[in-house]
């Protein structure tokens, strides 16, 4: 008998283990899917309109992966401004081009821009106010 009681204390101090394991693993995997975004591929990016001067941009990066951008643009410049992303990744700093932009945006003023990037490239952004393109106020995004 007392063999009988010796050989279940080791199995009990196993059983324990790997219960104590599987509980570690679970609190890892849990605290792991909680710091991932909730969107696959989704990102945002602060713009600056009319900073540092009053025909340019100021983006938070200069580079996103493909996916959802979100673009959160306030005009801190004394004029009315715009934000608009070309639809192709040809690089470059066009004065105009297809693609998705927002309404004339007070000074003050904010508005967001949500954009899918779904091939890598250099695509341009500019303000479509006339002359505001020709003037400087446009530039380049890496997407990866």
């Amino acid at each position: 008998m007392t063999t009988l009681r010796g050989a279940q204390k080791p199995s009990l101090r196993v059983l324990f283990a790997a219960i104590g394991g599987l509980v570690l693993l679970t609190a890892a995997l849990t605290v792991g899917a909680a710091a991932r975004p909730s969107r696959p591929g989704s990102s945002t990016v602060a713009v600056t309109a009319g900073k540092p001067t009053e025909f340019g941009f100021l983006l938070s990066t200069k580079s996103v992966k493909t996916g959802s951008v979100t673009f959160k643009i306030t005009n801190k410049g004394a004029l009315a401004h715009t934000f608009k992303i070309c639809s192709s990744p040809k690089g470059g700093l066009a004065n105009s081009c297809a693609g998705k932009g927002t309404p004339m945006i007070s000074p003050k003023g904010s508005t967001t821009l949500t954009y899918t990037f779904k091939t890598k490239g250099s695509y341009e952004y500019l303000c479509t106010v006339p002359g505001h393109a020709a003037a400087g106020m446009k530039g380049d995004l890496k997407v990866t």
